[in-house]
Order: C-alpha cells, then sequence, then structure tokens
C-alpha cells in the first residue's frame, strides 16, 4: 500500500508498492521495480527508466480495486489479474513479486510512456531528485526505509528479495559515506 511522503517539490505524493503480487513502485505518476530502484540508488547522477502515466491516461483508482468495486486504468488493470487477497491476513508483500515484471510490463505499456530521469543529489542542500520530484535526505532516507520494510503491509514471512538486502547493506555503507562527505 503506497503511503504519502512529502517532496519538497510537489508536496505530499504517494509511493509504494500498490499490489503485493509485484514489486512495481508508484511514486506519484512515476511507476519503476523495486530492484531497479535498489541498484539505481547505488550511483548518484546516474539516469533512471521509468514509466509514466500522463495526464488523460488513466492510472486507476487503488481503494476501488482494493475492494473490487472497479477496476479501471493501469491500476485496476492490474488488480483484475492479482486481485486482492480473501483472507487479509495474507495482506503481505510477496518477495517474488519481481517474477511478475513481464506481465506488469506489458499492462503498462498501455498507460505509460517509458521514460529515462536523472537520479541526483545535491550535497549542498542535501536534497535527492528523482525525475522532477525532490527530496530532503530524510525523507528520500523514509522512502528507503519502506522498501527494506516491505512496505505496508511489510514482507511475507519476514523474507526480504536478495536486491533489498543488497541495497540495504550496500546504501548503509557505501551511500551513507558519500552522503556524509566522507569519499
Amino acid at each position: 500500500m503506497p503511503l504519502e511522503f512529502t517532496s519538497i517539490s510537489h508536496g505530499k505524493i504517494a509511493f509504494g508498492f500498490f499490489n503485493i503480487e509485484t514489486d512495481m513502485l508508484l511514486l506519484d505518476r512515476y511507476f519503476f521495480f523495486a530492484e531497479d530502484f535498489c541498484k539505481n540508488i547505488e550511483a548518484i547522477d546516474s539516469f533512471w527508466y521509468i514509466y509514466e502515466i500522463r495526464e488523460g491516461k488513466d492510472i486507476g483508482n487503488l481503494m476501488e480495486a482494493i475492494c473490487g468495486i472497479r477496476y479501471t486504468g493501469f491500476i485496476g488493470e492490474v488488480y483484475k489479474r492479482f486481485p486482492f487477497p480473501k483472507d487479509p491476513n495474507k495482506f503481505k508483500q510477496n518477495f517474488n513479486g519481481y517474477k511478475t515484471r513481464e506481465i506488469i510490463e506489458k499492462i503498462i505499456e498501455n498507460y505509460g510512456v517509458k521514460k529515462s530521469i536523472l537520479f541526483t543529489f545535491d550535497k549542498d542542500k542535501k536534497e535527492f531528485k528523482i525525475g522532477e520530484y525532490i527530496f530532503s535526505k530524510k525523507v528520500f532516507y523514509e522512502l528507503i526505509e519502506y522498501i527494506i520494510l516491505g512496505g505496508y503491509p511489510r514482507w511475507k514471512d519476514s523474507i526480504k528479495p536478495d536486491y533489498v538486502e543488497n541495497m540495504e547493506k550496500k546504501f548503509n555503507c557505501e551511500i551513507n559515506n558519500f552522503l556524509n562527505g566522507d569519499k
């Protein structure tokens, strides 16, 4: 379930997993895979490939899709394929969600435009920029923590995918040192 985070550039925006059977994340109207995010944050001043759902294309309504009321737009189509579990106790982020990538990419290609964006860190301002979205260092760390925890509802059986484990190790060492000026 995406949560609300405060960006410097756009105010309060949604970020997070939106379906437990995929590792795709949403950042307002950007969509990208958690595996890519985890690998990409290692390289400051790098280009990321994302899907952007622009105005005129329907992102869909997450709550309606979760409740099975109506399946509109991209999110609705994902929920038609991977519905919310009937047993709420099974609402856990699947650590094998990366295995649905090919299916999800085919769906999002009908709604989003694939494009490259720049990921940067301004050492003076201590701000991260993901495309047009700017975050304080504190909030960016909260985005990282969200992924490490498996978002809301957390990782199924408390098992993180390898790419999350690797990001967590590298982030805690290399990136932290870079941000603190030790590199």
